[in-house]
């Protein structure tokens, strides 16, 4: 729901720590693409949630190159239509923005934005988005983003792997095969929403188990819930392990996935 949550007057909601002040999660993942006069900023962004569109004004956001979508809940999705400005520029190079998107998930983004997807839609001005499927490996402009499957409750959802990164948010349970999957991480950003136990969503307990077992360089903590106060919340952690926060910017690797 964000922090401060609606309606709340909790510490975590009226605290002056910035780091407190959380918009719904996503990533954007962005590097220079060699050319041959030159190299071209490439943006790819995991989930378009409501918040999407402050987050791309914050990041100074010109141009989106992919979506890949997680899974079809409000909170992940509801942001599509702020990628039309951006699409405008896109399709001008060359064609629509891809949307790596399951199944399930196409099918849900098909109905609420009927307007954009559907064959009979008339809406000029609608984003120039194409849904493609969401694939075990995913090449997008030369970069793999491999398909990583956890559970949400009772729904199997999407995390990622690209490079030596890992991105696994509203985790409930990771199924024994997804660990392979995982090997081998400088950094894990995996959900971490609260102390007290959630049928469809980690705590921080289990993030810490999943953590430890996983190994990675460094693990930090997503999809946070108003409960949890940053500083607070980090005091408690292990060096490696640490609260993730809006603004938040990694340098990493995003060489070939091997396994």
């Amino acid at each position: 729901m964000g922090v401060p949550t609606l309606g709340c007057a909790c510490a975590v909601c009226t605290s002056a720590d910035p780091h407190d002040k959380r918009l719904r999660p996503s990533v954007l993942i962005r590097w220079q693409e060699a050319e041959e006069n030159g190299s071209r900023e490439r943006v790819v962004v995991i989930d378009t949630g409501p918040d999407f569109r402050e987050q791309a004004l914050r990041n100074k956001l010109t141009r989106v190159d992919a979506v890949l979508y997680t899974h079809a809940h409000a909170d992940h999705i509801l942001g599509l239509d702020d990628l039309r400005p951006l699409s405008f520029r896109v399709f001008r190079e060359g064609g629509p923005i891809p949307l790596y998107a399951s199944a399930q998930t196409a099918a849900v983004l098909e109905q609420i934005f009927d307007y954009t997807f559907s064959p009979h839609a008339t809406y000029p001005n609608r984003a120039r988005v194409q849904l493609q499927p969401l694939l075990e490996r995913n090449p997008v402009l030369g970069v793999e983003f491999l398909r990583v499957p956890v559970m949400h409750g009772q729904m199997e959802i999407s995390g990622f792997r690209f490079g030596r990164v890992a991105y696994l948010t509203d985790v409930s349970a990771i199924p024994e095969s997804s660990f392979a999957l995982l090997e081998g991480l400088d950094h894990l950003v995996i959900s971490a929403l609260r102390y007290k136990p959630h049928p469809n969503h980690s705590t921080v307990e289990q993030a810490l188990n999943w953590a430890q077992r996983i190994g990675a360089r460094q693990t930090w903590f997503t999809h946070i819930a108003h409960d949890l106060g940053h500083e607070a919340t980090n005091r408690t952690l292990p060096d490696n392990v640490r609260m993730a926060y809006d603004g938040l910017t990694l340098s990493v690797s995003l060489g070939p996935v091997t396994q």
